[in-house]
């Protein structure tokens, strides 16, 4: 079920300045009106065919954010849909974006995922030796826009752990930042760690669990 009253204490603290991509993986298409009647319109999804049926069944105004590991053969599936990609991270997947949105004369944000919690092996992303190769690549590639970055906080309950992954990609955020313009969205943060990740700078959270309560 969508608690809207938490939504609300949500956007209270937010107090529009921090955009708010509400993960709806999982969640029914019903629950997803509730809070799009309650004036949401970003949502987070990370399957492709799940974004691809919400889309079709939802209003034409809302942006899909997709956020979890994107296979080079999903791409297509989702370009007609999405608003943004958060979670570019090889250069393979940004020449296939290319390709396929090209093939239908669309431009697409992405955001650059970076791996920057050392200890959580299993996460997807780039390095941050990697970051000016993507720069270049993405500089290339006319229908992929590079507009910002994303990256996960450690799976821990160690604050100072949590903080010092936030610091360090706000820093990569500034550094990619004095590169291009059009360098704006720092995604960081979820349900459990979004305090910590808007106090290193983060200007977009991803919440769903504390949003979407069984």
């Amino acid at each position: 079920m969508f608690a809207e009253k938490v939504y609300e204490a949500v956007q209270k603290e937010l107090n529009g300045t921090v955009t708010l991509c509400a993960v709806s993986k999982r969640h029914s298409i019903e629950e997803i009106k509730t809070a799009y009647d309650l004036g949401q319109r970003i949502f987070g999804e990370n399957k492709a065919a799940e974004l691809v049926q919400k889309a079709e069944a939802l209003p034409a105004d809302i942006e899909w954010h997709f956020i979890g590991h994107l296979q080079r053969n999903k791409v297509k599936q989702i370009l007609p849909y999405v608003s943004c990609i958060q979670s570019l991270d090889s250069v393979r997947l940004a020449e296939m974006i290319e390709k396929e949105a090209a093939a239908i004369h669309k431009t697409v944000d992405c955001l650059l995922e970076f791996h920057l919690a050392e200890s959580d092996t299993n996460k997807t992303g780039l390095l941050p030796e990697e970051a000016m190769t993507m720069l270049e690549t993405c500089d290339r590639l006319p229908h992929v826009h590079l507009v910002g970055m994303m990256t996960m906080g450690p799976h821990t309950d160690d604050a100072a752990e949590i903080r010092r992954v936030f610091e360090a990609g706000h820093t990569l955020f500034q550094t990619l930042q004095e590169h291009s313009r059009d360098i704006q969205i720092l995604s960081m943060g979820m349900s459990d760690d979004y305090h910590l990740a808007i106090e290193a700078g983060s200007n977009m959270v991803r919440i769903g669990s504390k949003l979407f309560q069984e």
